[in-house]
């Protein structure tokens, strides 16, 4: 399923040759987290998503500008790991429920290691109710959780570029393993 939501607005092209083909400027964080509140303001659209009481259940949104968006539903008890969006900038909002999100107040390298021991004082938590959201930067490693042991909450995500890649870690106490990278032909 794909939905579709008006895109940014477009820039001309710098060009003086003539008229050329309008460019659309790349979104940005900002642009990606409004886009996400008003599709987790969409009542319908949330309703829309089917809810598996046994896993996360996910349909790709059209986003603006190129970007890629996912509209996601999280059982009671499910989690993505602690994982990053490569390159990607992105934003998320709770549409339903609330989401814990775990993250990491430290720039890592990006290549080149498979663990790492953290610093103190590195960790954040943030708790996102119905509504509430967030955007982050390149590179940002956390892991998003839905903690209620009975209710379903609901997500809509949005990135650009669209993702090259997710790296997966795993922790264990201040120690971050890099586990797996996956490709977008993994999630098919």
């Amino acid at each position: 399923m794909s939905v579709s939501f008006p895109s940014l607005p477009s820039s001309p092209s710098s060009s003086s040759a003539g008229p050329s083909p309008a460019r659309v400027a790349a979104p940005t964080q900002a642009d990606l987290l409004a886009f996400a509140r008003r599709a987790a303001a969409d009542t319908a659209l949330i309703a829309s998503l089917p809810l598996d009481p046994q896993g996360r259940t996910w349909v790709r949104l059209e986003g603006p500008a190129g970007s890629e968006a996912w509209l996601i539903g999280w059982p009671p008890g499910t989690g993505t790991g602690w994982h990053d969006h490569a390159d990607s900038v992105g934003a998320f909002v709770t549409a339903a429920g609330e989401l814990r999100e775990n993250a990491l107040a430290a720039r890592l390298p990006t290549h080149a290691w498979r663990t790492l021991e953290l610093a103190d004082g590195v960790d954040r938590e943030r708790r996102l109710t119905a509504g509430q959201g967030r955007a982050f930067g390149r590179h940002h490693v956390h892991e998003v959780l839905n903690d209620s042991p009975d209710q379903h909450a609901v997500s809509v995500h949005a990135y650009y570029p669209p993702l090259p890649l997710m790296r997966r870690y795993s922790r264990t106490g201040p120690v971050l393993r890099l586990e797996q990278v996956e490709r977008p032909e993994d999630w098919q």
